[in-house]
């Protein structure tokens, strides 16, 4: 009797696969270099406001709290820089929005993604 019979249970979130967890580092990377790249296009359009003492306007202020998004292999921590609006009033802030870690707005039943122009996208994600 003194065998242990406890089944020791997968945890929601852990990986016992680690081809999983190179393609999930692997996602991790891809995103932040593209949410990065995202922001540095955002700086570079903002690059002509300057304040009256000669300072840029909006500037890198750091990065938001680490946050998980889903993906589909699973959840990958990211984490989005942050844009500082020096010159800003209540009312005319500049901030950014990233549109790759965007969350989607949710429907009755499920997700309704922004698709924009590309209106023939849609019955290509419905299943038949």
């Amino acid at each position: 009797m003194t065998e242990n019979r406890v089944v020791a249970l997968r945890q929601k979130g852990a990986i016992d696969d680690p081809l999983t967890e190179i393609l999930r580092a692997g996602a991790r990377r891809l995103i932040a270099q593209a949410v990065e790249a995202e922001f540095e296009t955002f700086l570079v359009s903002t690059v002509d406001l300057v304040l009256p003492d000669g300072r840029q306007r909006v500037v890198r202020h750091g990065r938001d709290p680490v946050r998980e998004i889903q993906t589909g292999i699973g959840p990958v921590e990211v984490q989005k820089p942050k844009a500082r609006d020096r010159g800003a009033t209540a009312a005319a802030r500049i901030r950014f929005t990233s549109n790759i870690l965007r969350i989607p707005r949710q429907s009755g039943r499920g997700f309704r993604f922004d698709v924009g122009h590309r209106s023939d996208l849609i019955p290509a994600t419905i299943p038949k």
